[in-house]
């Protein structure tokens, strides 16, 4: 194998299919990736048994071949090299020699017939929509997907599409996020559902641009792919039972609201300067007429802060974690939003203001407080 090309693309793509790299594994071959130099360029993969990136670059192929290599030792050589055309051959022997200006390494790499194969999802339901869209998407709900392996499915985010719409939702427990957004095109009219792992949509929102170019989802029986550019993910669906969150989320709120999600952050954030990971304490939110008043507690001190709402809150009191309430303010795609309340017992919503696009709902759970 020997071919030749930029050094920061190369570093690039390295960078992006190392990332699902295993850091160990019995398998030495899942700690490296896999550099396949073809007419058509190179692919690089990485995987580990869950999840998978292969991507594509250009690259002068002057002779084709395949090699594994440490992902970890690849991307310092390239890191540390200087910025000029990077040139890779390997012998039948795995001895591998990488040289860029003057600069070059002699390392030992690993057969290809060891790294193995990356599942293939064939034909299935296709869902396309804008990078940027889906990657709004799940910066703005992963932060509710859990981590509590006890139950697995809900370590991933739910995906559904009915033809026009694809909305993905996570829940934790304690809280609720759903975003929706329209898309470009679905293979199938009938309602699509899987569930993707959150660790692979962390990768694929790091892949994903800030762009309208298409990103192409296929749903396969066992796995599931993004498309984006010239990059392939692959991921195994997770299965089980996903909670029936439509039947979670209250309907016909006693109270209404309206506030501005920088003035919400601003005194959530000023409340929370108390309460760290050993002093835990909720927020003692009171909603009054025209202001909402926060307090916290902890043996470090009490805090105070006040912020202005549009509606009467009636006097209601109710505990919120502070970081779960900060996610989902921040989280929220708009300036303004709507709050929705019952009891000091029931669950908050974060919605769209009446007559604005209904792309997100957040749902945050109350927290006991004690009498005062």
């Amino acid at each position: 194998m020997k071919f030749s090309c930029e050094k920061a693309i190369l570093q690039s793509a390295v960078t992006t299919a190392g990332r699902v790299a295993a850091p160990k594994s019995s398998i030495l071959a899942l700690e490296g990736v896999l550099l396949e130099a073809e007419a058509d360029g190179l692919h690089i993969s990485g995987y580990n048994l869950e999840t998978g990136i292969i991507t594509q670059m250009e690259a002068q192929v002057k002779e084709p071949g395949a090699i594994v290599l440490s992902a970890r030792l690849l991307g310092e050589i390239l890191r540390r090299m200087p910025d000029d055309v990077v040139s890779i051959s390997a012998d039948a022997g795995c001895s591998v020699h990488i040289a860029c200006g003057p600069t070059s390494f002699d390392i030992m790499g690993s057969s290809d017939e060891d790294f193995p194969e990356l599942p293939s999802v064939g034909d299935g339901n296709v869902l396309t929509l804008p990078q940027g869209a889906l990657r709004a998407m799940i910066a703005q709900t992963i932060f509710a997907v859990s981590d509590n392996e006890s139950r697995p499915i809900h370590t991933g985010a739910l995906f559904e599409a009915d033809g026009k719409q694809l909305s993905v939702v996570a829940v934790d427990g304690y809280r609720l996020a759903l975003r929706r957004e329209e898309l470009t095109a679905q293979s199938s009219p009938d309602p699509v559902s899987f569930v993707v792992p959150g660790a692979a949509l962390n990768e694929v929102e790091k892949i994903c641009a800030d762009s309208d170019a298409p990103v192409t989802i296929t749903q396969g029986d066992r796995h599931v792919t993004f498309e984006i550019d010239g990059t392939l993910l692959v991921a195994r669906r997770l299965e089980g039972e996903f909670l029936n969150y439509r039947q979670t989320i209250p309907r016909n709120s006693a109270i209404v609201l309206q506030a501005e999600c920088a003035d919400l952050q601003r005194s959530i954030d000023r409340a929370s300067l108390i309460i760290n990971d050993k002093l835990k304490s909720p927020l003692r939110c009171r909603f009054e007429d025209g202001v909402l008043s926060i307090t916290s507690k902890t043996a470090i001190g009490a805090a105070f802060d006040q912020c202005p709402i549009t509606g009467d809150g009636k006097g209601l009191e109710i505990g919120f974690n502070n970081r779960f309430l900060m996610d989902a303010v921040k989280a929220a795609p708009a300036s303004r939003v709507r709050l929705e309340l019952s009891t000091s017992t029931a669950p908050c919503l974060l919605l769209p203001l009446e007559g604005e696009r209904d792309n997100f709902l957040y749902m945050v759970l109350p927290v006991r407080l004690r009498a005062e």
